[in-house]
Parts: C-alpha cells; structure tokens; sequence
C-alpha cells in the first residue's frame, strides 16, 4: 500500500508540525528535512475514513490511545510523585478523555488538516469526534515516528501541567456526578434522580435537554445541556457548588 502525498498537502503538514512547537532535535529534524515516509504518518493520522478506506487514521488512534496512557502515566510519575495509585487513576482519565482531546485538537487546529468525505463533511454531529480521533491518531503518529514517548512528553507535559492543576484544584466540576452520588450515601439517601426533557429539536442546541434532579423526591436543582449526557453533568455540577456554598460540603 503506497501513501502518496503532494507537495502542497506535505507543506500544509509541515507548518502544522512546526506550529505545534515540540521540544525535540529529532522532532525538528523531521521539519527541516521534510522526511516523507515519516510525513506519511501523520498524512495517515489526518485521513477520515470517509475519505480512505485504506489509509485513515483509525489503526494510528487505536494505538494512539495506549501511547497517550502511557506517556501521560509517565508524567503523572513524574510530576505528582506521591500520589496515591488511585488519585493516579483519577487524574489521568481526566487528561486522556475524549474531551480532553477535542479541546486539545481545537486549540492546535488539527480540524483544518483533516481530510474527509462528503458525508463527513456535511455531518456536524461528528464533528468533536473526528477532532478527538484524529488528535490521538497524531500521538499515535509522533510516536510511531520514533518509537519512544519521549516527543510526546516533550509536547504534552506543560498542557497537562497546566489542565491537571485546573482540575486539582476544583475535580467536583469534572466528575460531579459522581461527587453528588457519593454525597447522597453519605448522608444515607437515596441516589439522586435525573429526568431529561427534550425541549428542542435542534442538533447541537446548548439548550436541546432540560435535566432537573431530584433527591429523596424533592427537585433540587436544574440546568440544560446539548445531549443527556451533559445536561446531566451541568445539574450535578449546579447542585454541588450550592452545597459549597452553603457548607453542605
């Protein structure tokens, strides 16, 4: 199987690579010299299936994924050294979840590199996904470059210093479901109950789901969001920083 690239999509990845500004002689080696068959990777990395179904990003992702747990339980050891294995845990399926990644890939513009079929193109549903996908394809890609972490450390150690310390500081706000839950049987409720009403029928409306929340059948609080998913977690996260607020917590 041959990836052939022209001239103008391999200066489109070139100044990609520079823009992402890795700490590396080896990484910048592949700049200077204009590598192909290391370009080839991240080609690979930047392809949507819609467009190949021979070379996309999908075997680049699924290895990606274990690069990206590896390189960020490397500076998890490196950084917060006394951590206990389970706060470990806690923080790093923080910094390698799918919205991680798609803030990730927004912030470096990897959508605008992104080849796709028609009928990805047209679908904004998939939108975010492909963004997240094709950002741990590119992990995937840098390290199957050198088959090493280091280049992916290099890169990612200042954004996930920056992002773990966010969450430190405040973790209620990315996992209150769970924070609420944990609350209730602390004070021996029952857990909390969420009803969803659709209110619009609009994809990616901020407001498509009400949730309102329930504990021990009085409503407590309420908020939207664009799927179940997130109306939930937006109620979760109200209720717990009123409970901070009046000391419940």
């Amino acid at each position: 199987m041959t990836n052939i690239i022209n001239a103008k999509r391999i200066n489109q990845i070139i100044t990609f690579l520079k823009s992402l500004k890795v700490k590396s002689k080896r990484f910048s080696e592949i700049i200077r010299t204009q590598n192909i068959s290391l370009i080839q990777n991240f080609n690979q990395a930047l392809t949507h299936s819609s467009d190949s179904k021979e070379i996309n990003y999908e075997k680049l992702e699924f290895f990606g994924d274990a690069v990206l747990r590896l390189a960020a339980s490397n500076f998890i050891e490196k950084k917060y050294p006394q951590m206990s294995v389970g706060e470990r845990s806690e923080l790093r399926a923080q910094i390698v979840s799918d919205e991680w990644l798609t803030k990730l890939g927004k912030k470096i513009g990897i959508e605008k590199l992104i080849i796709k079929g028609p009928k990805a193109l047209g679908d904004e549903n998939s939108k975010n996904t492909i963004i997240g996908e094709a950002t741990e394809a590119l992990i995937g890609a840098i390290y199957k470059c050198f088959n090493s972490i280091q280049e992916v450390n290099l890169w990612l150690d200042d954004i996930w210093e920056e992002d773990s310390e966010i969450f430190l500081k405040a973790p209620y706000k990315f996992k209150s479901k769970t924070v609420l839950q944990e609350w209730c049987q602390s004070k021996g409720f029952d857990l909390p109950v969420y009803k969803i009403i659709e209110v619009s029928k609009t994809n990616g409306d901020p407001k498509r789901f009400s949730c309102d929340i329930f504990i021990d059948g009085l409503k407590e609080s309420s908020a939207f969001g664009k799927s179940h998913k997130q109306a939930e977690t937006n109620a979760a996260r109200v209720l717990i920083e009123q409970f901070i607020t009046l000391g419940k917590i």
